[in-house]
């Protein structure tokens, strides 16, 4: 079994859903009391969100590539970035390292196209949904078309994650905020919407179009790959 080096605490409700989601798939591959080997970076949120926030992205990169080798030289066989808004400062990180990074939207844009489905809604926060790296990586790679939500709603989106998803709080109201959201994108004619926080799914569990959770593909994925010989 491969060591999966997963950073993580961004936040750190998310990182507890990949441990979890990562241990239990590996015990109903591998049966009786088997679980995973892993290593976990865990930061402090608060600083990680003021990088964002300030815009201090080379900074954020620098900090990445510094948990990365210290998983490496923990024994880490490949990476695995338990957010999605961080890989905007992800490119670099296998060349500095040294070490595979199972990438979050590759596994998204897999789980869509694998489907048969090409226009979908994307959900996330505010640099995931306006910035380039996420959408551009899904369209270029995958051939999807990206829906994002309009400005006022990109913001509430944002907020509900940054104000309550990161700490665990879960409001009805907060909900039904999404649930708009998400069905204005379906009158766009999305086909399914992607999950493109790890922390939404604590949030929204079912709609009636598919739901891409970010956080379960990716999870799955790494679990996956450390069975590979």
């Amino acid at each position: 079994m491969k060591t999966i080096g997963l950073i993580g605490g961004m936040s750190w409700e998310s990182t507890v859903t990949y441990y979890s989601i990562i241990n239990s798939r590996i015990n109903a591959e591998l049966g009786k009391n088997h679980s995973a080997q892993c290593i976990v970076y865990s930061f402090d949120f608060q600083n990680i969100e003021e990088l964002q926030y300030a815009g201090k992205w080379a900074e954020l990169e620098v900090e990445l590539i510094k948990a990365a080798k210290a998983l490496k030289a923990a024994g880490a066989d490949f990476l695995v970035i338990c957010t999605n808004t961080v890989h905007k400062v992800a490119d670099n990180i296998e060349k500095e390292v040294g070490l595979p990074l199972l990438h979050i939207a590759d596994v998204v844009g897999e789980a869509v196209q694998t489907d048969g489905r090409q226009r979908i809604g994307l959900l996330g926060t505010i640099f995931t949904m306006e910035e380039d790296f996420y959408v551009r990586r899904l369209e270029s790679k995958f051939g999807l078309d990206v829906l994002v939500p309009e400005k006022n709603d990109r913001q509430v989106i944002n907020n509900i994650i940054f104000s309550e998803l990161v700490k665990g709080i879960v409001k009805e109201r907060s909900k039904n905020e999404y649930l708009r959201i998400m069905d204005i994108l379906k009158n766009q004619e999305a086909e399914g919407i992607v999950l493109g926080c790890t922390e939404i799914g604590l949030l929204i569990k079912e709609y009636d179009l598919p739901l891409y959770d970010s956080a379960v593909l990716h999870a799955n994925k790494a679990a996956t790959m450390s069975l590979i010989p």
